[in-house]
């Protein structure tokens, strides 16, 4: 009988004892609406359709990247439902879109939405309602802004330190050049139309001899492009994105215009940009980047660049290799995956706020020598980027990194 008291004893015991420790396991746990024990909701708006739809692939290669995640696990056992809706390139129907997912889906965050347009108009919501607006996919240096907008982090850097790193390297190689510059009359375009007069500095005036600006109503660039040619410029800042980059690049060639030509980084897949505007047609061009080659063998040997071509074999197929734009979607996704593991089991909204306002990452497939750093007083992880050359086939970096000095850090 005693024996039997006994064991009694110990079973309430270890009871007990299991029970104080799943308490104390689940007190540690604190989640915001949009997480649970299995699964963390992520939305996101995209251009799936519209004048931007070529960058639509950057959403596909994100959902591929957290398919993977999910069919190792998850994050801390906690599978991603990412919720990505087409905006159809359209600002207005951005903000429809925000609502929906926030109060409608109930995500946890909005994350990688495209567009500076767009993440204008969401910016003053989410931040009201105290959502976080992560990563966005949109470099204009408004938005590094924790002061004013405490729940939006940006990711690469900004279109007015491309655009300054053009006019400086202008100035070193070419200091008599005629410049002429095709920008969008968007807050993205005018980024980029400021900082090549920042780059250029006092010479900006003597040297620029020509500026045009395009709509997104333009079914051509033909005007433009003319205007720029008769001014007897030598070298064209062609500052446009996405389709109109294209149509820019050809029509240059077209009228017979080859001046030293400059598109932004947004520009550069030459499966999505330069084969439509014809390869032939953009050799010579020069851009900005951050991230590694992938298509060459040599490229290949770094095991990192391996492991995102095998990914792209695997979960990403019916994508073209050759579009930067997923490999642009495959770093923000493994940046997401890699700030949710390091808010452990606080998964709160705040918390997010607070594990990004302090990164520190290593994003293998950005370039040895680019940083991903944020501090409180800078939402901005990327601050470095380096010059390419396109050849006809590939393109090829020269010089070394160059930094922003935008750091806030």
């Amino acid at each position: 009988m005693q024996d039997t008291s006994h064991k009694f004893l110990c079973a309430i015991a270890i009871f007990v004892l299991a029970n104080a420790v799943a308490s104390r396991a689940d007190a540690q746990k604190k989640y915001d609406m949009g997480v649970s024990d299995t699964e963390i909701k992520i939305g996101n708006i995209m251009t799936y359709s519209g004048w931007a739809e070529q960058y639509g692939a950057i959403g596909r290669a994100e959902a591929a990247y957290f398919r993977m995640i999910n069919d190792h696990g998850g994050v801390n056992g906690r599978k991603i439902d990412f919720i990505s809706l087409d905006s159809a390139s359209d600002p207005a129907t951005a903000v429809t879109l925000s609502h929906k997912l926030v109060e409608g889906e109930k995500v946890f965050l909005i994350f990688g939405s495209l567009g500076t347009d767009s993440n204008l108009a969401i910016r003053p919501y989410l931040n009201d309602q105290k959502v976080p607006q992560i990563f966005i996919d949109t470099s204009s240096s408004v938005f590094n802004d924790p002061a004013h907008f405490p729940w939006t982090v940006t990711f690469d850097a900004s279109f007015r330190s491309e655009g300054a790193a053009y006019g400086k390297y202008i100035l070193q190689i070419k200091p008599e050049a005629k410049i002429g510059i095709l920008y969008a009359d968007d807050e993205s375009g005018r980024d980029y139309f400021a900082g090549a007069h920042d780059g250029l500095g006092a010479k900006a005036a003597s040297m620029i001899v020509k500026e045009v600006t395009y709509a997104r109503s333009n079914t051509s660039m033909a005007s433009q492009i003319q205007a720029l040619k008769d001014s007897g410029a030598d070298v064209f800042l062609n500052f446009a994105v996405g389709s109109f980059a294209t149509q820019s690049i050809r029509a240059a060639y077209d009228l017979g215009w080859h001046p030293m030509q400059f598109i932004p980084n947004a520009s550069l897949s030459t499966a999505a940009f330069l084969e439509p505007a014809g390869l032939d047609k953009s050799k010579g061009i020069i851009t900005n980047a951050r991230s590694k080659g992938w298509l060459q063998p040599f490229e290949q040997a770094d095991p990192e660049v391996r492991d995102f071509v095998s990914w792209m074999h695997q979960y990403n197929p019916d994508a073209n290799l050759r579009d930067q734009n997923n490999v642009a979607g495959y770093e923000r996704a493994e940046a997401m995956v890699e700030l949710l593991k390091q808010c452990g089991n606080d998964l709160t909204r705040a918390n997010v706020m607070k594990q990004a306002a302090h990164l520190d990452l290593q994003i293998p497939m950005l370039r040895a020598g680019i940083k991903f750093r944020t501090s409180p007083a800078d939402f901005q992880p990327i601050h470095q980027f380096f010059l390419m050359q396109f050849d006809g086939t590939r393109w090829r970096s020269f010089g070394g990194i160059i930094d922003d000095g935008r750091s806030g850090g």
